[in-house]
């Protein structure tokens, strides 16, 4: 029987929502094995004048807990 973790991450880009979510999963994958989906959770946005300076999207992060692991 499997057991997945879930995680929750807001990552932040000054490119777009898309960017946010991939450096989000990529950095996370840097320590966490086993990722097997993400779900977006929400989209925010911080507005400078009247231009997006900044995009805020947070997911949910799933992993599979390996219970062979050593520790």
């Amino acid at each position: 029987m499997a057991t997945e973790k879930h995680l929750r991450l807001t990552g932040i880009s000054d490119v777009s929502w898309k960017d946010a979510i991939t450096s989000t999963v990529a950095e996370a994958a840097k320590s966490i094995d086993y990722i097997t989906s993400i779900t977006l959770i929400e989209q925010k946005a911080k507005i400078n004048g009247k231009k997006i300076v900044e995009y805020y999207a947070t997911i949910d992060l799933c992993f599979t807990i390996d219970k062979d692991r050593e520790v």
